[in-house]
C-alpha cells in the first residue's frame, strides 16, 4: 500500500465516480425503498471496504474494475433478496447479540445420514423443536465429485445441491420453515478451494488461461519447490506434499488438502468477486450463518508456511464487509482450527463474530483421561476472553477428529510436556492406555512418531461402548455420567452449545464405514454413522441408555435457557483447591451469578465450603440442575462422581 496516497480521500473520489455508473445500472430501482436501504449501507461501509480491496489489490491496474463489478453484484444480491430475510435484516440490526442469548443452542450433521435429504430435514423439524435447537448445522451439501468428496468439502457447484439430497428450492424451503420455527440455518463457505470438477477448474483444464488464473498452476517444479521448503503436510498419509501433478494439463495444482481440491488464487480479484457472489446467494437462500472453512489456509506468500497470513484476516474483512452491505444479518463463523493464538486472531466483529473453540473441546478430553483439571483451569482462565460482541461456539466433538491443540507452554508452565503428554492422550484415547474406558480410532497416525488425531463419537469416547460391552452396571452408569458432564459444561460456559446429532442419545461407534471403499482409509466416519430412528425413539423410554442420556439432557437445555446468567461469555475460572474440580463463575448482565462445579473424576470430590460461599449471597444457594436449596453448614462440599453443580444465589 503506498504511503503517498490518502486512502479516505481516495475512497470519497472513486465513490462518486463509481455511484453514477451503478446508480445507471440499477436507474429502475433507485426509488425504490429497497435502493435506498442499499445506499444507505453502502455510505457506511463503502469505506471500509475500498481500504481492504485496496490493502489486497491496490496494485493491480484492474482494481477499479473488479471493485466496481463487485458493487453491482452486491446491489444485484440485495434486490433480490426475499422480503422475509430483508425483515429479518432490519431486525437483527436492532438486536445484533441475539446469538449471544441464553436461550442459543446448536445442532449440526450430514443431511443424508440424518434424515435421507432435504424434505427428510423439514419432516424433522418437529425433533430439532424438542431438542430445543435454534441453530442448525447442515455439513456440505452441495453438488461435489462421485467417490471421495472430502466428505463434501470439494465442492463442484456453490448453487447446486447434492442431487441425492434434492434442490436449491428444497434448501430454500427448509431454510424458511427453520427461520419461521426460530431456527438459524448453518452452512458451510468453503471458500479456501474447489473440487477439480467444478467449471472454473474445468475451464482450466480446458485450456481457458483466464480460469487458470483463479487457481495455482504451475509448468514445472521450480516454484512448488520453492513453496514446498517452508509448507507443512495436512495429510501425508493421503497426499503427500501441497501440489498435485495432473498428466493431462501437464500442470502441477496446489492442493493443500487432497489431490481433487484445488486451492484458490485470491491474488486474483476475480476470485474474490466470483466468490463473494456465490457467498451472497447462499445467504439468500436462506443461510444465516457461514462457516468459514479453512480459513487460515486462503492466502498463500512465498517463504512463509502460508498460514493465518495477515492478508487471510484482510481476505476474511472484506467478505465481512461485503455482507454488511448486502445481507447484514448473516454471521460468519471460524474454522481456524489452529494454535490457541492463533484462533483468537479471527474472532471479532470485521471478521468473525462466532467461531469453533476447539481448545475448549481438547481440554475436556484431557481432563476426562487425567482426572485433573489443571490444564484446562490455567489455560480457560486467560484464553477463553474474546470480544464483548463475538461469542464462542463450544462442541464436545463435530464431524471432524479431535486434536490436540493446546499450548506447549501452557502445559509447560504445569510440568507437563506437551510431546509426551499428547502421545499419552492418543493411547488413551484408542483403548490402548490400561485401564482406559475409551473406545477411539485414531486418525492420521505416524507410528514413527506417535502423533494422530482421535475419530470417535461422544458415547464410545466417553466409555459407554468399552462398559456396554462388559456388561457392568456401574460402568454403564459413570459412562452416562461422563457424558452428562461433557454436556453440562458446554452449556454453561460461555456462548452457543453445539450437539453433534446424535449425541443426545448415546450412538456409538459405527465401524462399518470400513466396508466402503470411498471411506475406508477416513477413520473419522467411524463417529459420523446414520442414524438409526429406532434407537431415538427410545430416548422417551427412561429404562433405557437413550432415554437416561436424553432425559438428563433434555434437562440441562431446560434449566439453562432458563439462566440468563448463561447468557454472553463472561466467565471467571475459580481455584477451589481441588484439582480434580473445575470452577468457574458466570455473571449476567443484570449481576445475577452462577458457580458451576464439575468433578472430573469417578470418586467423590470434596471442596471448602469456605471457598465457595466467597461466590454467593453466604451461606445458601440454589443448585439449579437438582432445583434443592443447597446450605453451606458444613466445612466441605462432597460431589459425586462426575458431578457437576449449577449454584445461584
Amino acid at each position: 500500500m503506498s504511503t503517498q496516497l490518502n486512502l479516505p480521500k481516495e475512497a470519497q473520489r472513486t465513490f462518486a465516480r463509481l455511484l453514477p455508473r451503478l446508480e445507471a445500472e440499477f436507474a429502475d430501482a433507485i426509488e425504490t425503498d429497497a435502493w435506498k436501504t442499499f445506499r444507505r449501507r453502502l455510505d457506511v461501509h463503502f469505506d471500509d471496504l475500498f481500504f481492504l480491496l485496496f490493502e489486497l489489490y491496490g496494485d493491480r491496474y484492474d482494481f477499479l474494475y473488479h471493485l466496481e463489478r463487485l458493487l453491482v453484484e452486491s446491489a444485484r444480491a440485495w434486490m433480490e433478496r426475499p422480503e422475509e430475510l430483508k425483515a429479518l435484516d432490519a431486525q437483527r440490526e436492532c438486536d445484533p447479540l441475539w446469538y449471544q442469548s441464553e436461550k442459543m443452542l446448536g445442532g449440526v450433521y450430514y443431511v443424508d445420514l440424518f434424515a435421507g435429504d432435504l424434505q427428510g430435514m423439514r419432516a424433522k423439524i418437529p425433533y430439532f423443536k424438542e431438542l430445543g435447537l435454534t441453530y442448525l448445522h447442515l455439513m456440505p451439501l452441495f453438488k461435489a465429485p462421485e467417490g471421495d468428496n472430502d466428505g463434501g468439502y470439494a465442492v463442484s457447484d456453490y448453487r447446486q445441491v447434492d442431487p441425492r439430497l434434492g434442490t436449491v428450492e428444497d434448501l430454500r424451503l427448509l431454510a424458511t420453515e427453520l427461520r419461521r420455527e426460530g431456527i438459524s440455518l448453518v452452512l458451510d463457505f468453503i471458500f479456501n478451494h474447489t473440487s477439480d470438477e467444478h467449471r472454473w477448474a474445468l475451464a482450466a483444464q480446458a485450456g481457458d488461461e483466464d480460469y487458470a488464473e483463479y487457481y495455482f498452476l504451475f509448468p514445472d517444479r521450480t516454484m512448488p519447490d520453492l513453496y514446498d521448503r517452508t509448507l507443512r503436510e495436512i495429510f501425508p498419509d493421503q497426499h503427500p506434499g501441497c501440489f498435485t501433478y495432473r498428466p493431462d494439463i501437464k500442470r502441477w495444482v496446489w492442493t493443500t488438502f487432497h489431490s481433487f481440491q484445488w486451492d484458490l488464487n485470491y491474488h486474483n480479484p476475480a476470485v474474490f468477486r466470483d466468490m463473494a457472489a456465490e457467498m451472497l446467494f447462499l445467504a439468500n437462500v436462506g443461510a444465516e450463518v457461514l462457516r468459514l472453512d479453512a480459513l487460515a489456509f486462503t492466502w498463500k506468500e512465498l517463504g512463509t508456511n502460508c498460514e493465518n497470513l495477515p492478508k487471510a484476516h484482510t481476505l476474511v474483512r472484506a467478505f465481512n464487509a461485503v455482507v454488511r452491505i448486502a445481507a447484514p444479518s448473516l454471521l460468519f463463523k471460524s474454522e481456524a482450527i489452529v494454535h490457541p493464538d492463533e484462533v483468537v486472531r479471527y474472532i471479532n466483529a470485521r471478521e468473525c463474530q462466532l467461531s469453533y473453540n476447539p481448545l475448549l473441546m481438547a481440554l475436556l478430553w484431557n481432563s476426562l483421561a487425567t482426572r485433573e483439571v489443571r490444564l484446562l483451569r490455567h489455560s480457560m482462565s486467560y484464553r477463553f476472553a474474546i470480544p464483548e460482541d463475538c461469542s464462542w461456539v463450544n462442541y464436545i466433538r463435530c464431524h471432524d477428529d479431535i486434536g490436540w491443540t493446546f499450548d506447549d507452554g501452557d502445559a509447560a508452565a504445569l510440568g507437563i510436556n506437551g510431546y509426551d503428554h499428547r502421545r499419552f492422550l492418543n493411547a488413551f484415547y484408542t483403548g490402548r492406555f490400561p485401564g482406559s474406558f475409551a473406545r477411539g480410532l485414531p486418525f492420521q497416525e505416524n507410528p514413527r512418531t506417535g502423533d494422530a488425531r482421535i475419530s470417535g463419537t461422544l458415547a464410545s469416547l466417553a466409555g459407554l461402548e468399552a462398559a456396554l460391552h462388559s456388561g457392568n452396571p456401574a460402568e454403564i452408569d459413570l459412562a452416562v455420567r461422563r457424558i452428562l458432564l461433557l454436556n453440562a459444561i458446554i452449556l454453561s460456559i460461555g456462548g452457543i452449545p453445539l450437539i453433534y446429532l446424535g449425541d443426545e442419545v448415546g450412538v456409538l461407534n459405527d465401524y462399518s464405514y470400513a466396508d466402503d471403499p470411498a471411506r475406508a482409509g477416513d477413520s473419522r466416519w467411524v463417529h459420523r454413522p446414520r442414524i438409526d430412528w429406532e434407537q431415538m425413539a427410545r430416548r422417551h423410554d427412561p429404562t433405557t441408555i437413550e432415554g437416561r442420556i436424553y432425559s438428563g439432557l433434555r434437562h440441562l437445555i431446560e434449566v439453562r435457557k432458563a439462566t440468563p446468567a448463561f447468557a454472553g461469555n463472561r466467565m471467571r475460572v475459580i481455584h477451589l483447591g481441588n484439582d480434580h474440580v473445575f470452577a468457574y463463575l458466570r455473571t449476567g448482565s443484570h449481576g445475577d451469578r452462577v458457580l458451576v462445579i464439575a468433578n472430573f473424576t469417578e470418586h467423590t470430590q470434596p471442596v471448602p465450603a469456605n471457598e465457595v460461599r466467597l461466590y454467593g449471597a453466604g451461606y445458601h444457594f440454589r443448585e439449579l440442575i437438582s432445583g434443592q436449596e443447597l446450605a453451606l453448614t458444613g466445612e466441605t462440599i462432597v460431589l459425586a462422581p462426575y458431578q457437576v453443580l449449577w449454584l445461584a444465589d
